[in-house]
């Protein structure tokens, strides 16, 4: 198998990121992960894990934990989804994109082992997942950090029995469709990753959902920290290329820290990261301060306030709620200078569309419209219903994207968001013309 041939059998499984709606809990089945595991020898079974789940900011925290131990020393696999512009992205070591070779190799192998039997039917991300299970035993990763694609509780990567460190970033609605219509309702769904015996980590909370972190962790006896009670961070200042910033954490406090991750809900999670690094402890990991300064420096995370260009600016970011809409309008505000803001805007169809585009029309002078190539693409005439601003409808982020640039005045600024479909797509054609 190529790696052509690779991607056609990945797509030929149900993706159930390209859904615009389905039955979670009739599609989503851990026994079934489990059953796909056991036929290619159960490679997630010894497996030293960071589990991390939440709604905003567990990619970036996935990131910036994957980088701290990579400077400890340790081979660290990392595991993410979806991702922007090619599968290799969502499986990594060390921070390098596995191979086409490589993605065709594990297909292949897992290929052979699901002819072998017939009575499962599985999906593209319980297959995605098992490969970089499988990747991680083969290639000998010391650590692997596994982002849950959705939810928690039925996600394919909840079959790791015993991670080391769960950690759970901000909670806000989101998928209210698969997971529940409540805070507290999504809040069970996440905190299910957190198992006995390891140690916990919360973000900032809103109440209800750290009221059932906490009444899981007291069940399951596992100890928590929470960033706001028990690690604290602070900005110093805010430049447009770096966040320098101070943490107090479990065990010391880390000053003069620095992020090329932008936005204050970067610090929030910068600390999360740096609270998992710290728990490792209560696992005779011992992680140098100095290794805990260099992996936050050194990680990256695209898509997420990411600069493409200047005069005029070019922002890639994928705010897909309103709680992340909120968050990117105030890091633009507090980290950028410019005249006029011309925002590109697509959202999926089962999202906060309102929220988004009352947080977003805020800081915007013109508003294009456009949609990813996706079936959970909405429709921009629909989007446009919530926008108060002069705005363009497009039918394509390559046509929105030409008319930003050529709207936009070397001292505005460009920004690009709604949805990592869009973002991924706005992504590969900046590159191929940069």
């Amino acid at each position: 198998m190529n790696y052509s041939e690779a991607i056609k059998y990945l797509d030929s499984f149900i993706n159930y990121e390209k859904l615009p709606s389905y039955d979670y809990r009739a599609s989503f089945k851990l026994d079934r992960m489990r059953f796909l595991a056991g036929l290619l020898g159960n490679p997630h079974e010894n497996i030293k894990a960071v589990h991390i789940t939440g709604t905003k900011g567990k990619g970036s925290t996935s990131a910036i934990i994957s980088s701290i131990l990579k400077e400890t020393g340790f081979k660290t696999g990392l595991y993410t989804s979806p991702h922007l512009i090619s599968f290799c992205e969502r499986i990594k070591i060390n921070g390098e994109d596995i191979k086409e070779e490589e993605v065709a190799e594990l297909a292949g192998i897992v290929k052979l082992a699901v002819e072998r039997q017939n009575k499962y039917k599985f999906s593209f991300f319980e297959i995605y997942t098992a490969m970089a299970f499988l990747y991680f035993k083969m290639k000998k990763c010391d650590m692997a950090v596994l982002e849950v694609g959705l939810g928690g509780r039925l996600d394919g990567t909840n079959i790791i029995e015993k991670p080391l460190v769960a950690a759970i970033t901000p909670i806000s609605l989101e998928h209210t469709h698969q997971l529940g219509p409540t805070i507290k309702d999504i809040a069970v769904e996440k905190a299910a990753i957190i198992k006995k015996d390891c140690v916990c980590i919360s973000a900032p909370q809103l109440p209800e959902a750290g009221e059932v972190i906490r009444s899981e962790c007291s069940l399951k006896g596992v100890k928590l920290y929470e960033v706001g009670r028990d690690i604290s961070y602070e900005s110093v200042s805010t430049e447009k290329n770096s966040e320098i910033f101070t943490v107090c954490g479990i065990f010391k406090k880390y000053a003069h820290l620095e992020s090329k991750l932008l936005g204050e809900h970067q610090l929030i999670n910068a600390a999360t990261a740096i609270g998992i690094a710290e728990a490792l402890r209560f696992h005779d990991i011992i992680i140098d301060s100095v290794r805990i300064k260099e992996g936050i420096k050194k990680a990256r995370w695209p898509g997420r306030l990411e600069i493409m260009s200047e005069n005029p600016y070019i922002i890639l970011d994928g705010a897909q709620n309103g709680a992340s809409a909120r968050a990117l309008k105030n890091a633009i505000k507090r980290t950028f200078k410019f005249n006029k803001l011309i925002l590109i805007l697509g959202i999926s169809n089962d999202k906060d569309v309102a929220g988004i585009c009352r947080e977003l029309s805020e800081i915007s002078d013109y508003v294009i419209l456009t949609k990813a190539n996706t079936p959970r693409a909405e429709d921009p005439t629909s989007i446009k219903r919530y926008i108060n601003k002069d705005s363009q409808l497009t039918g394509s982020v390559t046509e929105a994207v030409a008319f930003g640039r050529k709207i936009a005045k070397k001292d505005g600024l460009v920004l690009i968001t709604g949805s990592l479909f869009v973002v991924g797509e706005a992504r590969k054609r900046l590159m191929a013309h940069s």
